[in-house]
């Protein structure tokens, strides 16, 4: 059996992951970012062992949410899956100065995966656009750039896809992968989507706590359970030290000496 704890899991592909590892006989811990969403995820999954509560827009409460989670002692894999949507419509700046896109999507599963005691397993949740993200990494928080939401959520896409390789490449006695669920009809993906719902959340689970030999594996990029050649940007390793730099000076947390 394995402890698994999933970012942004009151409801959608997190939720799902979470509900099917606690069918599967696994231990889930939760996440949400307040109490109304807790209610949320303990409906969601009544038999999760617990449910840690904290706002990815807010620096603060990561880390108190990595402190929760340390609290809760050793996991086996951390999936993280938490982020919002590539239909912003405008940059929201966080109580930090940040573009709210890039603070829930990119920087808090840094500030995690530098502040939480290590997993077995890693898992990040990417998605096909990343193949569309600035992989220059020039002016991640937007202050420069006139706005766009689609390219925004691209960007970030790019960033935790290339933090997962980043992470394989520093640690390896982590196992540390990316994935796209597709494009589903999720309330972030919307009515529209035209992926398959059912398959979207099982490669999360499957990375995290399955002993099949194709999911023991690190850096590699997968769509429903299968390798799927990802961004050429992810193996440029210049690249991805970059984005942990620049995430360690707008976080003054480092995990280059890590």
């Amino acid at each position: 059996m394995a402890r698994v704890f999933i970012t942004g899991s009151s409801d959608g592909l997190g939720q799902m992951a979470a509900r099917l590892l606690s069918e599967q006989g696994h231990a889930v811990v939760l996440h949400a970012r307040n109490q109304a969403r807790k209610r949320d995820a303990i409906a969601g999954v009544p038999r999760a062992e617990a449910v840690v509560v904290g706002d990815f827009m807010s620096i603060a409460q990561v880390r108190d949410v990595a402190e929760q989670v340390n609290a809760l002692g050793q996991f086996d894999a951390i999936i993280h899956n938490a982020a919002v949507g590539f239909r912003e419509r405008r940059r929201i700046e966080t109580q930090d100065g940040l573009s709210h896109v890039f603070a829930v999507n990119t920087l808090a599963p840094y500030l995690l995966t530098a502040l939480i005691q290590r997993p077995r397993r890693l898992v990040y949740v990417s998605s096909e656009l990343h193949r569309r993200g600035d992989a220059s990494l020039v002016d991640l928080n937007w202050q420069d750039r006139p706005w766009r939401g689609n390219q925004a959520y691209s960007d970030t896409k790019l960033h935790v896809a290339l933090l997962a390789y980043a992470i394989a490449r520093r640690w390896p006695e982590v196992r540390s992968n990316a994935l796209e669920p597709g494009w589903v009809a999720t309330k972030m993906g919307g009515a529209h989507a035209t992926g398959d719902l059912d398959a979207a959340h099982r490669t999360q689970a499957w990375l995290a706590a399955c002993d099949d030999p194709a999911a023991n594996v690190t850096g590699d990029y997968f769509f429903h359970m299968k390798h799927r050649k990802p961004s050429g940007a992810l193996h440029d390793t210049a690249r991805q030290d970059m984005l942990l730099r620049e995430c360690s000076r707008i976080s003054g947390v480092s995990l280059l000496d890590q």
